[in-house]
């Protein structure tokens, strides 16, 4: 497999073209960003973990029965993934309150959300990624109301696998976004699922495990990240 010119550029992560028009490779670099991108910052080893982190997390849902992109590791950076037509929505599930949902509804951090709760969000950091509905998704043609059905099955199913294994690690899978593409007519995980796109806490002591150490500065970003992954059986070399 053969990487190509340079795709597309994003906050975290590179997409390149390869020699095969069907695959795409995946660079997870060392950047982090806040808040639409207005804090920046370059965190050493954060590609490497998260690509590992990913990948480990990609093959659990693959066992699962959930489909993904996800084609195998390059390198300690890189992963090769099938190319999607993405759609322009987030999936988000959330198992207990915590960031905007508290300021939206004025809730307590830390409740258990039961059943949990399921919301979209239109992917547009110019706009702040705005909360947006089915009725929008199929009236802007994001997405047809089969895609969102089974979106929304496939990110409940993702909450069934994902918050069991955390839960047996000792952490809690506080809530997490999914993005999803096209494969010819299937729906198809993309994306990656890293603590940058999820929150996670100690299930004992509720300290704060992922992205939110450093969007509130708590520190040991990296670290963090890599004592979650070692709780789930990750080996970062």
């Amino acid at each position: 497999m053969e990487k190509r010119e340079e795709l597309y550029a994003g906050k975290a992560k590179s997409v390149f073209r390869t020699d095969d028009p069907d695959r795409f490779v995946l660079v997870f670099r060392d950047d982090t960003s806040a808040f639409d991108g207005e804090r920046k910052e370059q965190l050493s080893r954060k590609g490497m973990v998260n690509n590992r982190f990913n990948a480990f997390i990609m093959e659990k849902l693959e066992a699962a029965g959930v489909p993904t992109h996800f084609e195998g590791l390059l390198s300690d950076t890189e992963t090769l993934v099938k190319k999607l037509d993405m759609i322009p929505v987030e999936c988000v599930v959330r198992n207990v309150s915590a960031g905007s949902l508290c300021r939206r509804l004025g809730v307590e951090e830390g409740q258990e959300l039961s059943p949990p709760t399921y919301e979209l969000f239109l992917k547009n950091d110019t706009l702040h990624d705005p909360m947006v509905n089915e009725s929008l998704a199929v009236t802007f043609n994001w997405a047809s109301e089969t895609e969102l059905v089974h979106m929304k099955e496939l990110t409940y199913k993702v909450n069934s696998v994902l918050k069991t294994l955390f839960d047996d690690a000792g952490m809690l899978l506080v809530d997490y976004k999914l993005e999803f593409g096209r494969s010819g007519t299937d729906i198809v995980l993309g994306d990656e699922f890293s603590p940058d796109g999820c929150r996670i806490w100690d299930k004992e002591t509720r300290k704060k495990m992922d992205k939110d150490r450093f969007r509130q500065g708590l520190g040991d970003v990296i670290e963090t990240y890599e004592e979650v992954g070692r709780r789930l059986g990750i080996n970062f070399g």
